[in-house]
């Protein structure tokens, strides 16, 4: 009596290397400030306002400083730092990746650790697309 053999091949089913897009990351610049930052201050983590006081930038804290409570979503990490966002404002920007940049002069609030230095965390963004 002879047996029945499957192909060895369909078992061995074709990967896909998939590459998942950060939702937020930062610019050479960003990091520099963020290491800089670090040094003066230990450990940070970010939050992206969306208050009336500070528009919509990001504060940046020293790490558990902010209270981070259900209504805010863990949406990555930029220099080894975690970055949180509102959830009503990612409602927002959910379709977007967050670039967050440096520009010169003072910001928005005096409550992010970079403000006094002069220079200020900003961010940008640009729409993902099906290609992402």
């Amino acid at each position: 009596m002879s047996s029945f053999h499957l192909p060895s091949s369909i078992f061995h089913l074709p990967t896909y290397k998939m590459e998942t897009i950060a939702k937020v990351t930062a610019t050479e610049a960003a990091l520099k400030l963020i290491n800089h930052l670090k040094s003066q201050h230990g450990e940070l983590m970010f939050h992206q306002s969306g208050g009336c006081c500070d528009g919509s930038s990001p504060m940046c804290f020293p790490d558990g400083e902010l209270i981070i409570g259900d209504g805010d979503i863990l949406l990555g990490e930029i220099g080894g730092c975690p970055f949180y966002i509102a959830a009503q404002q990612y409602k927002y920007w959910q379709h977007t990746q967050l670039i967050i940049d440096v520009a010169s002069g003072p910001g928005g609030s005096d409550f992010s650790l970079e403000g006094p230095d002069g220079e200020r965390f900003i961010t940008r963004s640009r729409l993902f697309v099906n290609a992402d």
